[in-house]
């Protein structure tokens, strides 16, 4: 059974947050699908990962290709996966329900802090993924470095 962490964005942006996240994921050996609301912005992110450092370089590819199941990393929309994850990375409001987080190892829920909706979005989901007996952690970066501010149920 696996857990929800909330990450609550307030100093750096997704685009900075998810590449650390998912190198992370990657080095447990996890294959993950990032599951956005909007294809523009999977667009934009699946740029944003290709710009990135050469060392760093994180493989991945955006859902609608010939080589979806075998990607390390997919950006889609869909609820299902092509690439079989063992993590599921949600942003920008993408929906997520109680038995993806038990069934997979990880779900990550990463919202801007700085945006109302998305911080009332990501409560409302705490409040129906804890109420629905998953195990969660809330992650915040406010203090200019990530700390667990609470968590429910084991993870």
């Amino acid at each position: 059974m696996g857990a929800a962490y909330f990450y609550h964005l307030t100093r750096r942006p997704l685009e900075q947050t998810l590449p650390v996240l998912l190198e992370k994921a990657r080095a447990a050996g996890w294959r993950v699908a990032v599951r956005g609301a909007d294809a523009a912005r999977l667009a934009w992110l699946d740029e944003v990962l290709w710009r990135g450092p050469e060392e760093g370089f994180l493989p991945h590819g955006l859902a609608g290709g010939p080589h979806d199941a075998d990607q390390p990393v997919l950006l889609t929309t869909a609820r299902a996966a092509a690439n079989d994850p063992a993590c599921l990375m949600a942003v920008d409001g993408a929906e997520v329900d109680a038995d993806e987080v038990r069934a997979l190892e990880r779900v990550c829920i990463l919202f801007d802090g700085h945006d109302p909706d998305a911080v009332n979005r990501a409560r409302a989901q705490w409040k129906a993924l804890t109420g629905a007996g998953c195990a969660a952690q809330y992650w915040s970066e406010e203090s200019g470095r990530w700390e667990k501010k609470a968590e429910t149920g084991r993870s």
